[in-house]
């Protein structure tokens, strides 16, 4: 039988002179990073979007 998996997502900006560490964090709380893009400053500013799997009974 399958199961409907739910998800849970997070928006964050993303300060690209320390982008390693910041995903790694957020690697390791469970997130997956789905997608990196241009934010409204202009190049130097990126949005990451994240997603992670909900857990039974949250």
């Amino acid at each position: 039988m399958a199961t409907n998996q739910k998800w849970e997502y997070l928006t964050t900006p993303l300060l690209i002179h320390n982008t390693k560490a910041i995903l790694d964090n957020f690697g390791s709380d469970g997130w997956e990073l789905v997608q990196v893009v241009q934010g409204p400053q202009g190049p130097e500013s990126l949005v990451a979007y994240f997603k992670r799997p909900v857990s039974e009974g949250a």
